[in-house]
């Protein structure tokens, strides 16, 4: 067992995952405290068709063309659904479940037709962008991830005050002069550096789950903005690296999913024991004061 755990690929893999987990974590705490959860999992689901574009353009799976291809539908769903929220009557989560269907099934449709009809299609390996391959992950793939996970730390960490001034109070944010326009496109392109360099490892359809869950996990644990962004940093790492490790230990279960359910499991434990904010904390306190009421009569 212990000898699966520290062969190279084993430790490449842990090593990109559980960077991309931690960066995961820290953008997803932006995003969640922004309200701005649903942008991600559109923007993942809308880089479907840019892969299938971009290896029909290229006409072999290179890697950075496909992730190129993906970051460059996947901003474009974003402004579709910002174009649809302000220039029409229809709400926010409608225009993103609307361009998250529609760019999702045309990907969908583009990779059958590529897997059907084009003599490379059994070698593109589209259908591991769906779930993510985390098996197939080499050390470039953990160097890219690396070198935006760099990226993003440092942006965020350059403009954390501003940051947090436009989460937490964005009326006044703006009615003061900040840019919160320049601030939200900012996030949302931290949002699909993140999702873009995920995807070969977790797929489109889970790399959402490694933006909300950790993040949403760590809100019960704490009131502080820094506090929550580190917890919530940790609590992807931890679960990225504990789906890579049990998908060594038993070979037929998939990593991507794995490192969903590790996190879910994470928040399941939040949720109900977290101090101040956890069920369980929240009905003893209900509990005590209602027995404080019967005393005090």
């Amino acid at each position: 067992m212990l000898n699966e755990l520290i062969r190279y690929n084993t430790l490449v893999i842990l090593a990109g995952t559980g960077l991309l987990g931690l960066v995961s974590g820290v953008v997803g705490t932006l995003t969640v405290l922004r309200r701005r959860a649903l942008a991600g999992d559109a923007l993942a689901h809308a880089t479907l068709p840019g892969l299938c574009l971009a290896f029909l353009i290229v006409g072999e799976r290179r890697l950075p063309a496909l992730l190129l291809g993906a970051a460059i539908t996947g901003l474009f769903g974003l402004f579709c659904v910002s174009v649809l929220a302000r220039g029409t009557r229809i709400k926010d989560d409608s225009a993103l479940a609307l361009v998250l269907g529609v760019f999702f099934g045309a990907g969908i449709v583009l990779s059958r037709w590529i897997q059907n009809r084009t003599t490379d299609g059994s070698k593109a390996g589209l259908d591991s962008f769906l779930l993510g391959k985390t098996s197939g992950m080499i050390l470039s793939d953990v160097l890219l991830i690396a070198a935006v996970s760099a990226i993003v730390l440092f942006l965020v960490v350059l403009l954390f005050k501003e940051f947090q001034i436009t989460l937490f109070d964005s009326s006044f944010a703006q009615a003061t002069g900040w840019p919160t326009a320049s601030l939200d496109l900012l996030l949302m392109l931290l949002v699909g550096l993140v999702v873009v360099a995920g995807l070969p490892s977790v797929g489109v359809v889970l790399m959402t789950s490694l933006l909300v869950i950790p993040a949403a996990a760590a809100r019960f644990w704490t009131d502080r903005f820094v506090n929550m962004t580190c917890i919530s940093a940790i609590i992807g790492m931890l679960a990225t690296v504990t789906g890579v490790i049990l998908s060594t230990l038993f070979e037929d279960l998939p990593t991507g999913s794995l490192m969903t359910l590790a996190a879910a499991i994470v928040f399941v434990f939040s949720a109900f024991l977290a101090p101040c904010r956890g069920w369980i904390w929240r009905n003893n306190r209900r509990k005590a004061f209602a027995k404080s009421l019967d005393i005090s009569k």
